[in-house]
């Protein structure tokens, strides 16, 4: 089981589904990554050498904004969005949907304690 900056990626799965499992990697990000060091996407990640591992290491932690950096950046906007009191703010705040989404049958999603929701009444 390789170590790519901190983060344990799968060994028995190809390479570009194992980069994945670094948070803000995707499939695509992870296929740029590898071409980007002329690998083959194809390979197990128990394969690599610890060469191509400190190379991987190198480019993730110059070129993109990963793991611990990213998940702070983000916190860092909703804070920001919070301290304004802007719209999206205000339902960040509250645990609501921020994105438009509709509230009256859906966004069952909530933090915090769980409410029970009531069923349909029965037609007698």
């Amino acid at each position: 089981m390789p170590r790519v900056i901190g983060i344990d990626v799968p060994g028995n799965k190809r390479l570009v589904i194992s980069l994945t499992y670094i948070f803000g990697l995707g499939k695509t990000l992870s296929g740029r990554v590898i071409e980007k060091l002329g690998l083959d996407p194809n390979m197990l990640a128990q394969n690599l050498t610890e060469e191509e591992i400190s190379k991987l290491n190198a480019i993730l932690q110059s070129d993109f904004i990963v793991e611990g950096d990213l998940r702070r950046e983000r916190q860092n906007n909703i804070k920001r969005l919070t301290a304004i009191g802007c719209y999206r703010g205000h339902r960040h705040r509250l645990g609501l949907p921020v994105r438009g989404q509709r509230t009256r049958c859906n966004a069952r999603t909530r933090k915090g304690k769980k409410k029970t929701v009531a069923g349909k009444k029965k037609a007698t």
